[in-house]
C-alpha cells in the first residue's frame, strides 16, 4: 500500500512539474509577444504602426512620411494647391531611396509593409 501511495505522490510531483513548465514557457511567449507591440510605434495615421528597425532614421522617416500622409488625406489630396505639401512629398520621395538602401531583407519586408500601409490610406483620399 505504501508503494502504491508513493508512486502516485511521485507522479503527481511529475505531472505538476511538467504543467508549470508549459505554463511558463506560454507566459514567456504572451510576454515576448507584449513586448513586440509596445516597440511598434504608433503613427498620425490611424491603424498603421512603425515596427522597431534596426536603423532609428528608418523608423524617423516612416513617422514623417505618415504624418506627410496624414496632411494629404486633410487636404484631400490637393497637392497642386497646397505647394508645402508638394515640396515635403518630393524631400519623402528623396530620402526613400537613400533609406532603402540600408535595409536588408527583413528590413525591406517591414519597411514596404508600413509604407503599403500609409499609401493605401491615402489612395482612398482620390
Amino acid at each position: 500500500m505504501k508503494k502504491v501511495i508513493l508512486t502516485m505522490c511521485l507522479a503527481g510531483a511529475l505531472l505538476a512539474t511538467s504543467c508549470k513548465k508549459e505554463a511558463t514557457d506560454a507566459t514567456k511567449k504572451v510576454e515576448a509577444t507584449a513586448k513586440e507591440a509596445t516597440k511598434a510605434a504608433k503613427t498620425a495615421l490611424e491603424g498603421v504602426t512603425i515596427p522597431e528597425f534596426k536603423n532609428s532614421n528608418v523608423e524617423a522617416y516612416l513617422q514623417s512620411y505618415a504624418a506627410y500622409a496624414k496632411n494629404y488625406i486633410d487636404a484631400k489630396g490637393d497637392v497642386i494647391k497646397n505647394t508645402e505639401l508638394a515640396k515635403k512629398g518630393v524631400e519623402l520621395a528623396a530620402k526613400e531611396k537613400a533609406i532603402f538602401a540600408t535595409l536588408d531583407t527583413e528590413g525591406t519586408k517591414k519597411f514596404n509593409s508600413v509604407l503599403n500601409a500609409i499609401q493605401s490610406k491615402m489612395a482612398l483620399t482620390k
